[in-house]
C-alpha cells in the first residue's frame, strides 16, 4: 500500500431542519393554537485519532464528507430528528489546518482523541415558540441554520521519541532492524526507504521508546533533489535525532565529513528548531574497517574535521556491535526528561492547591494537566510501520 502523509479534504456539517408553522385541529377543540415543532440539529463532523491507521490514503480518493441534515419540524408539537454525526478516523499524529489561513483546527496527538471539526447547523424554531398573550395564532417560524463548511489540510507527523537521519545507504534501516522489531527494506542501493518506518525499542519490561526511520537526505534536497524535505516533518516531534554516518563509504571520492555537514545544512533550511534538537552522531559500518588501528585513526580524523558534538557512538549495525549502548543511552535521556516533566507537573499542581487554599476556591482540573502526556508508552512492542 502506498504511503500518504498529506491530504486535502472538504467537510460539510449537516444543515439544521426548518421549524414548522402549524395549528392544532381537532373536532372539539376549535381554537387549539400553534403546535409547530422545531427542526432537528444538523449532524457534526468529528476527527478521531486511530492507532490502527498509519497513512492518510483513505482521504486520497474520497475528499468530500457530508454529515446528515436535521429533519424539519412537524405539527402536533413534533420536533425533527437530529442529523447523524460522522467520524473521520485518522492516524495518530495527524494535524488538521484550514486551507485558507493555515489556522490549526486539531492536533490528533493521542489515540482515541475526538475533535469536532465542523459543527452542524441549529434547527429552526416552530411557531409554538412565538405564541404570546396578544398573538395567539402566530404564523412565524425560523429556518434551520447552515452547517459549517471547511476546506482542510491533513498532515501526518508520526509520533516518535527518536528520529534517524542521514545520507542514503548510511545504514538507517539496518540500525532500526538491529534495535527494534521493525523490518524495513534493506538493499545495497540508495533510497530503499521510501516512507517512514516506526519501531518499538524495548529496553526492559516497563521501559521502551519509539524510533522513526525516514528516507535518506542528500545535498540539495531543499531544491528538490532526491526525495526532498517531504518527510522531515516526521522528525519535528522527536526528542533525540540520531545522525547515522557511513564511516567507510565504498565510493573513494565520498567525504563523510562533508556529507554529514550537508545533512545539518538541509535541516537548517527546513526548520531551525530541528537543528537545535539534541543530535547524536552514530558512526556506522565499522565492520568494513577490520584493522583496529585504522578504525581508530579514521574515527579520530572524522571527529577532528567534523567539529564538536554532544555525543557520538561507534557501531556496526549489521552485526549489532555497539547498538545496545546507543539504545540504553537514549532510554536514560528519555527517562530524565520524563522525570523532569513529572517534577514540573507536581510543582504546578502543588502551586494550584496552595493558591486554592489561600483563595478558598477549588482548583481547576486543567491545573493538574500532566505535562508528561507525550511520553505515554506503547501498550505492545508490535512494529508500527506507516
Amino acid at each position: 500500500m502506498k504511503f500518504f502523509d498529506e491530504a486535502r479534504i472538504e467537510v460539510i456539517a449537516g444543515d439544521g431542519g426548518n421549524g414548522a408553522a402549524t395549528f392544532r385541529r381537532e373536532k372539539y377543540i376549535p381554537m387549539g393554537g400553534p403546535d409547530g415543532g422545531d427542526g432537528g440539529q444538523g449532524g457534526d463532523v468529528y476527527a478521531v485519532a486511530d492507532r490502527n491507521l498509519n497513512t492518510l490514503i483513505d482521504f486520497r480518493y474520497k475528499r468530500t464528507f457530508l454529515a446528515e441534515r436535521g429533519e424539519n419540524g412537524r405539527g402536533a408539537d413534533c420536533y425533527g430528528k437530529g442529523g447523524n454525526d460522522i467520524e473521520l478516523h485518522m492516524p495518530v499524529g495527524t494535524i488538521i489546518t484550514l486551507q485558507e489561513t493555515g489556522e490549526l483546527v486539531a492536533d490528533l496527538d493521542a489515540d482515541g482523541k475526538r475533535v469536532m471539526i465542523a459543527r452542524g447547523g441549529r434547527g429552526g424554531l416552530g411557531n409554538l415558540h412565538f405564541k404570546t398573550s396578544t398573538n395567539r395564532a402566530p404564523r412565524k417560524k425560523t429556518m434551520g441554520q447552515e452547517g459549517e463548511r471547511k476546506a482542510l489540510n491533513l498532515e501526518l507527523k508520526v509520533l516518535a521519541d527518536v528520529g534517524l537521519l542521514g545520507m542514503p545507504n548510511a545504514g538507517k534501516s539496518t540500525f532500526i532492524r538491529a534495535v527494534s522489531s521493525a523490518k524495513p527494506k534493506v538493499a545495497d542501493y540508495p533510497f530503499t526507504t521510501l516512507a517512514p518506518n516506526l519501531g518499538v525499542v524495548r529496553t526492559s519490561e516497563n521501559r521502551s521508546f519509539v524510533i522513526a526511520d525516514i528516507p535518506g537526505l542528500i545535498e540539495g534536497a531543499a531544491d528538490g533533489a532526491g526525495l526532498g524535505h517531504q518527510f522531515l516533518r516526521h522528525l519535528q516531534r522527536t526528542h533525540i535525532l540520531l545522525h547515522i554516518v557511513d564511516i567507510a563509504p565504498f565510493d573513494p571520492e565520498a567525504d563523510p565529513v562533508r556529507d554529514a555537514h550537508a545533512i545539518v545544512e538541509e535541516l537548517r533550511k527546513y526548520d531551525e528548531d530541528l537543528v537545535s534538537k539534541r543530535r547524536w552522531l552514530v558512526l556506522n559500518k565499522l565492520d568494513l574497517i577490520p584493522d583496529e588501528n585504522e578504525r581508530k585513526e579514521r574515527i579520530k580524523a572524522f571527529l577532528d574535521a567534523y567539529g564538536p558534538v554532544e555525543r557520538h557512538f561507534e557501531v556496526s549495525a549489521i552485526s549489532r556491535d555497539g547498538c545496545q549502548g546507543v539504545v540504553f543511552a537514549i532510554q536514560d535521556i528519555l527517562d530524565e526528561e520524563k522525570a523532569a516533566a513529572q517534577a514540573a507537573a507536581d510543582v504546578a499542581a502543588a502551586a494550584a492547591l496552595e493558591l486554592a487554599a489561600t483563595s478558598g476556591t477549588e482548583p481547576l482540573e486543567a491545573d493538574y494537566d500532566d505535562a508528561d502526556d507525550e511520553y505515554e508508552e506503547e501498550d505492545d512492542d508490535e512494529n508500527l510501520n506507516p
